[in-house]
């Protein structure tokens, strides 16, 4: 009997011991409560608590999302805007954000939900549906702000907002879509008109450059052609002092033989007399009467 109470001591001792054991993730942090009072912050590993008298809460740290759930939200232009969002927070993993992430906020997931239903209504409320929809990272902007400044004695970071859809009625969606088609097609038809424009422009600039060079070809032919009357006039000057109509006489019965051409000169033409001359032939004189 005496040795059955230390082994019945022992047994409530392990037992006492085991129902203590708190394994903390490294996701997630610890705070101890001894008869409702906070206690100590639990850090993740291995943490002990006395059964029954000290109770441990886990708080998740790692980044979380809330949906703001779609709802109507009227628009400066009075007109009704299904608009959806969602939130990306995380509780800071030290002591006293995880403390006031629990004893200073009740249900924070709820509190940003409604925080945030509630401040897409005022921020869209003074926008038109068109800005709205063109203006999306201003409002995400404005929502993080103001969500962060509101949750800033929560131990909660705001991460990121964003916003998911701004649906306009059925029948604003239709006219909407008819005036961005119409746009669309105005922007095509000047793209194509400055495309032609450019491709005209093209044309005639080329047809510029191939005048301008037909013309610097018939500049540079005229200049050939002086240059080689020049060069003839001194050859002339030189070889037949005095005969330079002589010699213009003969480039042109050079280029009627060169085409078979018959040519008549008259025999007491000044011409034949030169010919003769070139030829070695010696003209024949004429018998005095």
């Amino acid at each position: 009997m005496v040795l059955g109470l230390p082994f019945m001591v022992l047994i409530i001792a392990v037992f006492i011991f085991l129902s203590g054991i708190r394994i903390v993730r490294p996701t997630h942090r610890g705070l101890i409560e001894r008869f409702g009072k906070y206690n100590r912050f639990a850090s993740p590993g291995f943490n002990w608590v006395f059964p029954i008298v000290e109770k441990m809460y886990q708080v998740n740290i790692t980044e979380q999302m809330v949906d703001a759930e779609p709802q109507e939200i009227i628009t400066n232009d009075n007109l009704n805007a299904k608009v959806d969002a969602q939130v990306y927070f995380k509780v800071k993993d030290d002591e006293v954000s995880v403390k006031n992430a629990i004893y200073h906020v009740y249900n924070y997931q709820y509190q940003i939900v409604n925080l945030a239903r509630t401040t897409l209504r005022n921020i869209i409320g003074t926008l038109t549906l068109k800005s709205a929809n063109s203006e999306r990272g201003k409002i995400n902007l404005e929502l993080h702000k103001t969500l962060m400044e509101e949750t800033s004695h929560w131990g909660i970071e705001i991460v990121r907002t964003e916003l998911k859809e701004i649906d306009p009625p059925k029948d604003v969606q239709e006219t909407m879509n008819k005036v961005v088609k119409a746009e669309n097609e105005k922007i095509a038809a000047v793209d194509f008109a400055t495309a032609t424009e450019t491709v005209a422009d093209g044309q005639k600039r080329a047809e510029i450059k191939k005048a301008e060079g037909i013309k610097q070809a018939r500049i540079l032919q005229a200049e050939g052609e002086a240059e080689a009357i020049q060069l003839v006039n001194e050859a002339a000057n030189k070889y037949f002092i005095g005969n330079a109509q002589v010699l213009r006489k003969l480039e042109a019965v050079e280029k009627s033989l060169s085409n078979n051409a018959k040519v008549v000169v008259p025999s007491n033409a000044e011409l034949i007399n030169v010919v003769g001359e070139m030829a070695g032939i010696v003209p024949l004189k004429r018998e005095e009467k």
